[in-house]
């Protein structure tokens, strides 16, 4: 990753870091690096959550990628997903979201697709982020310049298309939505709706600096209570930008990503349609669910931690499906990256196909405990090379040799140092974790 593309694009604090004039010059940039290859004017379209800045810094990009010579159809709030297939149906060279996931309002973010709508490749990350740095690129002038206009009806469609490649009868079927107050506010019940379901619907009143405030996938009690409070068969959380989900069953046990890719992957292998009888997690994956697909006869590919990574692994051996235990979660044969709605549609579908209540299904399984600390730090980069935090680490695996397993790596969106242990009981995680936790503290802290 590059000084300003991490892991899942340009993030940081709007009017901070993020600027209405450094939105500019990332429009612009963009335009230019994609004229190279896609012509004189290429097309974005482009679209955002519901944070408070996301309209200036939507206005930014489509002032720089006009002046750099770039044409833009604006989609305003939509689902990262739902960009992403934007970009394939409209024929665009690129897309871009103005999103910062499921981190608090006041962040934001600036994440590109490309024209089958996938991440960007690293390259032309690097080069955007080349001509960024170096303020090398003025504006284009009289025939020189782009042209906007605004999208109508591009959420509708987005949601019509899934129901339409994922017919499903939810009649009598109870789930309660939590919107996260942001981009899947209009899209997730939408789509339930059409196909039956009984929906109440939670944190759908987005306000520019309630997204993600005390909800969604990132604070799934508030939707656990709720659940136990009525008689929903279950609930289903998004992330502020939609590109995430994950479960609470209907007695409210929460049900996270590791869960429902192995219900998916159980499901597809019967169909046949697990291709090559093969799954991609990442390293954060639980133990418990690489025993339980070694007992359905399925292999486990791990990459490192990134949507991004899952896709590209994928990619490479024309697997079919992957995720991350956050609750991205990738069907190649529906969507090019993560998809809340895609993937709520494909669970609801599999449950109602092995005819299982979601409990009944997440018995694929059984979780190790596990514990994750953020450990706020300087200097990420600086994990590489701090000696004593690694023989700590060493230290603890040699501890849980046979029963439980370490992974310790810097944060790709925020400056801290992410600690995870796994073992065979709860209080021995968190013991890990505090050790480890406090070796970082003292040498990076």
């Amino acid at each position: 990753m590059g000084t300003l593309f991490g892991t899942d694009g340009i993030r940081g604090v709007a009017g901070e870091a993020l600027t209405a004039e450094f939105a500019v010059q990332v429009g612009r940039a963009a335009a230019v690096v994609l004229a190279k290859s896609c012509g004189e004017h290429p097309l974005f379209v482009i679209g955002r959550d519901t944070r408070l800045s996301g309209p200036m810094l939507e206005a930014g990009l489509v002032a720089g990628i006009t002046s750099g010579g770039g044409r833009v159809e604006i989609a305003d709030v939509m689902p990262t997903p739902g960009l992403a297939a934007l970009v394939v149906k409209r024929g665009a060279d690129a897309g871009v979201v103005v999103s910062a996931s499921h981190n608090p309002f006041a962040d934001n973010g600036i994440k590109f697709f490309n024209d089958r709508g996938l991440k960007l490749s690293d390259e032309a990350e690097a080069e955007i982020e080349e001509h960024i740095l170096k303020h090398d690129l003025g504006s284009k002038a009289g025939a020189g310049f782009g042209a906007a206009e605004q999208l109508e009806g591009a959420l509708e469609a987005y949601v019509w298309d899934l129901v339409r490649r994922i017919p499903l009868d939810l009649s009598g079927m109870r789930i309660a939505l939590d919107c996260a107050n942001g981009a899947m506010h209009r899209a997730a019940p939408l789509g339930l709706e059409e196909s039956g379901a009984e929906v109440t619907v939670l944190n759908a009143d987005p306000d520019g600096v309630n997204i993600n405030d005390g909800c969604g996938s990132t604070h799934i009690g508030a939707l656990q209570e709720h659940v136990r409070s009525g008689a929903y068969d279950l609930g289903l959380a998004f992330d502020g930008d939609g590109d995430r989900v994950l479960a609470v069953d209907r007695a409210g046990e929460f049900v996270d990503g590791d869960f429902i890719i192995a219900i998916l992957a159980k499901h597809l292998k019967a169909k046949r349609l697990l291709r090559h009888e093969t799954v991609v997690t990442t390293v954060m994956t639980n133990l418990g669910f690489h025993i339980a697909m070694a007992r359905e006869g399925i292999e486990v590919v791990t990459t490192q931690v990134g949507d991004r990574y899952v896709i590209a692994e994928m990619l490479k051996h024309d697997y079919v499906l992957g995720g991350e235990q956050s609750g991205h979660i990738i069907n190649r044969d529906v969507s090019t990256t993560g998809d809340g709605l895609a993937t709520t549609l494909l669970l609801l579908q599999a449950l109602r196909e092995m005819d299982m209540t979601l409990d009944q299904a997440a018995k694929v399984m059984t979780r190790l405990p596990q514990k994750l600390v953020n450990v706020p730090v300087r200097d990420k980069d600086a994990l590489d090379a701090a000696r004593p935090v690694w023989d700590a680490i060493a230290a603890e695996e040699e501890r849980l040799s046979g029963h439980g397993r370490v992974l310790v790596r810097p944060s790709g969106t925020e400056p801290c140092v992410r600690v995870m242990a796994e073992a065979g009981t709860h209080v021995e995680c968190d013991e890990v974790c505090r050790r480890i936790a406090a070796v970082i503290d003292e040498h990076l802290g």
